[in-house]
């Protein structure tokens, strides 16, 4: 099998990514594998998609670290490769660490991953659905049973009212954001900092503002979905709780946060059991949950971390489950010969 990751950039790429674990995986199973970055591909005029790729220069690897030191060397990053020809091309890019610098990298990764789909490789997640998907309004098309209540606006009395109508207790962030970076939580005592809160989140564009939920001070369960469903090894489950044990209240891990394993209760189960069918028809392989009792905070489409988190919390291999998933789509594209679309092939 042939696989290429899309990400934002190689030399930004760290060493706890679930790309980078994934990557190591690859080459432990044989899987031929580039990693390309969203800014760096071409449309050729005879209709091939091609880019300079970084491509591990061995077959084995002590560990992430070293995969991505040699990942980053420059003389490994000469290859070039035409992404028509591989069997699954997957989408890693995250779109909120490009809207300073390159706001055009992501859209436009995700039309040239829209051509390449059409040309037969199977794309993951599916990247017409990922452009409906390029900020957190996309959260709100999930069913109102598992979202908190919720304000998106750049008014900031707008935002003061909503926060008042949750007795002055709310959580207010970038709509386009990741990895818990902009992220306010207001509590009764933290309203004499709000205006500036406001005035920071909206600068760059819209605020979601969500009502606050008191079970979050203990932290979140991120649950990682497979095919629209939790994705479990030998019944253990890709799941986790991260907490943070200082008075940051951002249980992002990129934030500072810690973690745990976690066995996903019955409320969690259910979370992922409504927000299921929408992962199904939209075509969202790889997804990550946050889930705060019977709530689903936030959910990642194109980023999905945790996987290496939960497998050295397990010693599971939770990576390679999913690339033996890619494989048995690859063999059945084969057989089909091509007669389902992208977003069907890259659910089954």
């Amino acid at each position: 099998m042939k696989l290429a990751f899309v990400i934002n950039d190689i030399a930004t790429e760290q060493d706890n990514y679930s790309t980078i674990r994934l990557t190591r995986r690859c080459v432990e199973m044989g899987i031929d594998v580039s990693l390309v970055s969203q800014s760096e591909l071409s449309y050729m005029p005879g209709g091939a998609l091609c880019a300079p790729a970084s491509r591990p220069s061995t077959t084995g690897y002590a560990d992430d670290t070293e995969i991505l030191a040699d990942l980053q060397e420059p003389e490994n990053r000469r290859h070039v490769v035409t992404l028509n020809e591989v069997d699954v091309l997957m989408l890693r890019a995250d779109p909120a660490k490009e809207i300073v610098e390159r706001p055009w990298a992501h859209p436009s990764g995700l039309l040239f991953a829209q051509l390449i789909a059409d040309s037969g490789v199977i794309v993951v997640n599916d990247p017409r659905r990922l452009t409906d998907a390029s900020n957190k309004t996309y959260f709100q098309q999930y069913p109102e049973a598992i979202r908190p209540r919720t304000c998106i606006t750049r008014d900031a009395q707008t935002i003061r009212a909503f926060i008042e109508d949750q007795d002055g207790r709310a959580v207010i962030k970038p709509l386009q954001g990741s990895g818990g970076e902009g992220v306010f939580v207001i509590t009764d005592g933290g309203r004499s900092n709000l205006n500036q809160m406001i005035e920071a989140t909206v600068r760059f564009g819209y605020a979601i503002v969500q009502e606050y939920l008191p079970a979050a001070a203990d932290g979140d369960l991120r649950l990682i979905t497979l095919n629209g469903r939790p994705l479990q090894v030998d019944g253990t489950y890709a799941c986790f709780r991260r907490y943070n044990e200082t008075e940051d209240a951002r249980s992002n891990i990129t934030a500072g946060g810690a973690i745990e394993m976690a066995e996903p209760d019955e409320d969690a189960i259910n979370v992922a059991e409504i927000a299921s069918p929408k992962l199904v028809r939209d075509g969202m392989y790889l997804a990550g949950l946050d889930i705060v009792g019977a709530t689903m905070m936030e959910i990642n489409v194109d980023t999905p971390g945790g996987i290496g988190q939960a497998e050295d919390l397990t010693g599971i291999d939770f990576s390679g489950a999913v690339l033996r998933d890619l494989r048995h789509k690859v063999r059945l594209q084969e057989l089909y010969g091509g007669r389902f679309a992208n977003r069907e092939i890259a659910m089954m």
